[in-house]
């Protein structure tokens, strides 16, 4: 039984998650290091090679911007930005625990990752993505990312394998506030 199997019930209805995160007033906060027991429980849940807690204690201790959307005291995404130095920021991490995914939640995480880099006058955002992440490239797509290259080898992949990422950058065209799709 997943987390939010509670707010699955087929008899509430499909929109129960959505509703009962909204209804509990779901927000967007900065990270901490309180966070990291459920950060860590997600990230090992949604990915086969996870980022390890000193990582992420290290991207708190580095100031990289970190946020995580929690709602029903519960955290159901988090995201990390690098501040912006000569114009350029890059999403590092951005992950929606697995009961939540096809929800919205991604996609709001992405837009406040971006408005964070923006405020900070970021004028081109960069992330990588794995090719065989269609949900997460198709997202990245319709907020404005576009292609720009591949890193050959970088993701570690099963059986000692290695997974091209491809490479995308978003470029803030008159360095004004994003504009969420929403």
């Amino acid at each position: 039984m997943g987390l939010f199997d509670l707010f699955k019930n087929p008899v509430i209805g499909e929109n129960t998650l959505k509703s009962a995160l909204e209804k509990s007033g779901a927000v967007f906060r900065p990270m901490n290091e309180e966070d990291l027991w459920g950060v860590m429980a997600i990230e090992s849940r949604v990915y086969q090679f996870p980022w390890s807690e000193r990582i992420f204690r290290d991207c708190l201790s580095s100031g990289y911007s970190s946020w995580v959307y929690e709602g029903a005291n519960v955290i159901v995404a988090y995201g990390i930005v690098s501040a912006a130095a000569a114009g350029e920021a890059h999403i590092l991490n951005i992950c929606v625990h697995p009961d939540a995914h096809m929800c919205g939640y991604g996609q709001r995480m992405v837009e406040k990752l971006i408005r964070v880099a923006v405020e900070r006058q970021a004028e081109t955002i960069f992330l990588e993505v794995r090719p065989s992440n269609h949900g997460a490239i198709r997202l990245y797509e319709r907020l404005g990312f576009n292609e720009i290259g591949r890193r050959k080898g970088y993701y570690q992949a099963v059986g000692g394998q290695r997974e091209d990422a491809l490479m995308m950058a978003l470029k803030i065209e008159d360095g004004s506030t994003f504009k969420a799709s929403c």
